[in-house]
């Protein structure tokens, strides 16, 4: 087996992230694996087919609709996303939940004032309802100036939302670029109804297009496979700390090396339907990478604070936390019982050559050989049953729930354009003029494109392994690592509880991190 590092699989793309440069014959698809997408795959496009003949030309926002009759079945957005209930649960509860923060002052670029917003507080003054954390808000203005396929055009967005009495996040405001003028408007809420939603779809094609090319990619698929070719370079399969790992490592080379051959591709899937473009794609990764952190953005606790966002009190409708907190602390748990197991006392740590060469790679430069994560704790030395925690319990949670975070809502959210449009004709708005709902439709994708969106959303969204605990192979076959399993699976039995009793008191379902959704790995 050849674990090497090289390029990224494109000769255009910069050197970002540790990937494998060919395939090892150990981690390809099993063959019912393989069968199984391909059968997926084409039975959508045969009903892709069928709709793309039968199915009227939109003329209007429900004409449409009749595109999911009968074959793929209706997205969830499709059903509330015009409301803006609906783009406030987007941040929390969408595929891209994790870049919402409490909003502690306004933006000096950010042109909201007072007098536009104070309306929309319930009674409260916008200086006040900072100071009782009742606004939040969404910074996209990374988006400027990101070159992209074809030279199309992303806006590069701030979004302001309220916690009201209801306890719901609803958007009082967003401005599509980051410098303040006569050209670049504050929409609002009051704005002409089809005004304001086509700032919505502007501004939820850029949230988007950072949820495709970093949220998913990016800071799942990518980075948890630098793990797994670090995992294999330096520990041997015997090695304790390989056999907690493997489990969340399956399949996961080979949906990525798919993934780059056919959706990532000069031409493929993401230059076709998404505005970015590939070029757009690795330009924003580009940027994210560069500031990421194993210990804050890769750990949850830590990154839930880092955006003010852990106080359930003032945010108290934020499933994405709610649901997948209980899910960290409980890997935690069943990380430290093996870790320290096996390390009861620190000279087995510091005498485990294998294991401080895997820390060792994890942080070591790319141009080195190395995965050059930042923020691995103990900084490529490990002294500590801690650090050694912190690092594995990162690694499974990326594996598991974050992608699942990621990706299962994908259907659910892109499959109807204008809920979570990846492509949008035209221009975004520049002033506050009326428009009609033949605006709307001009600037919508056409048929075949959202059939495209559909098909493959819709096999990304399927599961095709087994759930979180339920290993496809069992590693662990000493007697403490036997027991620690099954104690992390009788927790997840109760988290699994606990999360459908949560999700039937919410208005809006959100059953992707439930124990029973999240894949041991990322295999699709």
């Amino acid at each position: 087996m050849s674990y090497v590092s090289s390029i990224l699989l494109y000769s255009y793309v910069l050197l970002l992230l540790f990937q494998i440069k060919e395939l090892p014959r150990d981690e390809q698809f099993s063959n019912d694996y393989r069968h199984d997408i391909m059968k997926k795959k084409m039975t959508l496009i045969a009903q892709s087919k069928i709709v793309n003949i039968t199915s009227d030309k939109w003329q209007s926002l429900e004409d449409l609709k009749n595109v999911y009759k009968n074959n793929l079945g209706p997205p969830k957005g499709m059903n509330y996303w015009q409301d803006d209930l609906n783009f406030g649960e987007q941040r929390v509860m969408g595929c891209n939940p994790t870049i919402v923060q409490l909003c502690k002052e306004i933006p000096e670029n950010f042109g909201v004032t007072a007098e536009m917003v104070e309306p929309l507080l319930e009674g409260l003054s916008l200086q006040e309802a900072l100071e009782a954390k009742r606004l939040y808000m969404v910074d996209l203005t990374l988006l400027e100036g990101i070159e992209c396929t074809e030279s199309r055009l992303l806006s590069a967005p701030y979004a302001l939302l309220f916690v009201n009495k209801e306890k719901d996040l609803m958007p009082v405001a967003i401005q599509l670029f980051p410098t303040k003028g006569p050209d670049n408007p504050v929409f609002l809420p009051s704005d002409p109804p089809y005004t304001w939603m086509i700032a919505k779809m502007w501004y939820n094609m850029a949230d988007c297009s950072y949820h495709q090319s970093c949220t998913h990619l990016a800071l799942t698929h990518l980075i948890a496979e630098s793990c797994v070719i670090c995992t294999h370079r330096q520990l041997s399969a015997s090695h304790p700390m390989f056999r907690l790992m493997a489990p969340h490592f399956l399949y996961l080379i080979a949906i990525n090396t798919l993934a780059l051959q056919r959706l990532v591709c000069p031409g493929g899937w993401i230059d076709k339907t998404m505005q970015m473009g590939r070029v757009g794609l690795f330009n924003i990764v580009k940027k994210v990478w560069g500031d990421w952190r194993l210990d804050v953005q890769g750990t949850l606790p830590t990154e839930l604070e880092n955006r003010g966002v852990e106080d359930a009190n003032a945010l108290p409708n934020y499933p994405y936390r709610d649901d997948a907190l209980p899910i960290w602390h409980a890997i935690n748990r069943y990380v430290r019982t093996v870790v320290e197991a096996h390390y009861d006392v620190p000279a087995k740590i510091t005498d485990d050559k294998e294991l401080q060469a895997w820390a060792r790679e994890l942080v070591t430069p790319l141009d080195e050989g190395g995965c050059a994560i930042k923020g691995v704790a103990g900084g490529g030395k490990f002294e500590t049953a801690d650090e050694i925690v912190a690092t594995i319990t990162s690694i499974m949670f990326i594996c598991s729930v974050g992608h699942a975070a990621a990706n299962f809502a994908q259907y659910d959210e892109y499959a109807f354009p204008p809920n979570y449009p990846a492509f949008l004709h035209g221009d975004p708005p520049k002033n506050k003029d009326p428009l009609t709902e033949e605006d709307i439709i001009k600037a919508l994708p056409n048929k075949s494109h959202t059939l495209d969106i559909m098909v493959v959303t819709k096999i990304l969204s399927d599961r095709g392994t087994q759930p979180l605990g339920d290993f496809e192979k069992q590693y662990m076959y000493d007697p403490l690592g036997v027991k620690a399993w099954k104690e992390f699976r009788q927790e997840l039995a109760s988290i699994s509880r606990e999360s459908s009793e949560r999700d039937k008191a919410r208005k809006a379902t959100y059953p992707y991190l439930n124990p029973t959704e999240i894949p041991n790995a990322i295999s699709i």
